[in-house]
């Protein structure tokens, strides 16, 4: 008798169509999130596959994908939403008469004025969306603190316009590449998953999925040589997405097997650091 996948199972085939092959851990994980209306803050090095998971995520369930990229300074007005000040500008002076009217009289606070950042924009989405809001430990303290509202409450409190609650509400991922350390806040809204570098045979496994024209044996030598470089004192490790480049590289260079020549040759499309470089080759005694 066939048994029924569960849960967890359907999480890791969607999301293995979509192109990201997950471990049983973190597709337990999105699955309790989506079940329970909880964000994910994903936490882990820089190219581990956290933004990835968010989008594969949106591909596996249809869902239309809202990023919120952020940085140093975001503010509100890059965040959340701002005023159409010109438009509003021009609406007073259509308005103005001998007495001066007020801004309500005016009207310069209606929706038309209004300019829709990613948070209100997936807040007020008429579909489910899943919002991504990356690198969020690029933020400062005080930036931070205008993620609060949208995620226990999931919704933008507008002085002029009053609460906007959500339609439908998102699937929220959050990724840190650890930075800096998060607020108890923030981290008591979501669920917490942690994504390393994977395993040797697990990233001969990601190659093969995206690199299907490899052969086994060359998928497992990309990989095992790109985990001895990331255990190595690197300015900026080889990410997933390198080494998948990496590995294109050498079938494009027409490559069954890894040489020493070859992993000198290409080394460049591994490693983005000159001092990387040398570092690398010399440990490999390819220097």
């Amino acid at each position: 008798m066939t048994q029924t996948p569960g849960p967890v199972d359907r999480m890791l085939a969607g999301l293995r169509d979509a192109g990201y092959l997950a471990d049983t851990g973190t597709a337990t994980v999105v699955h309790v999130a989506t079940a329970l209306d909880k964000p994910v803050l994903i936490e882990g090095p820089a190219g581990t596959g956290k933004t990835q998971l968010a989008k594969s995520l949106a591909i596996a369930t249809g869902k239309r994908l809202i990023r919120l990229q952020c940085y140093e300074g975001l503010d509100e007005s890059k965040a959340i939403y701002e005023w159409d000040y010109r438009r509003q500008l021009l609406q007073l002076q259509l308005h103005r008469t001998d007495s001066a009217g007020n801004l309500a009289e005016a009207g310069v606070f209606g929706e038309e004025f209004l300019l829709t950042r990613p948070l209100l924009e997936a807040i007020r989405s008429a579909e489910p969306v899943v919002l991504l809001i990356d690198e969020v430990d690029r933020l400062d303290m005080e930036s931070e603190a205008l993620l609060l509202e949208l995620l226990s409450e999931y919704q933008v409190s507008i002085p002029e316009l009053g609460t906007v609650t959500a339609r439908h509400i998102p699937q929220v991922f959050l990724t840190s590449n650890n930075t800096r350390d998060l607020s108890e806040a923030l981290k008591r809204r979501c669920l917490y998953l942690h994504l390393g570098y994977p395993s040797v045979e697990r990233e001969a496994d990601i190659i093969r999925l995206h690199v299907p024209e490899m052969n086994e044996h060359l998928a497992r030598e990309v990989a095992s040589l790109v985990a001895v470089l990331r255990s190595m004192d690197l300015k900026k490790p080889p990410s997933i997405a390198e080494s998948l480049d990496w590995a294109r590289t050498l079938l494009t260079l027409g490559a069954d097997a890894l040489t020493d020549e070859l992993t000198q040759q290409t080394m460049s499309v591994l490693l983005k650091y000159e001092r990387d470089i040398h570092t690398a080759l010399t440990e490999l005694s390819l220097a």
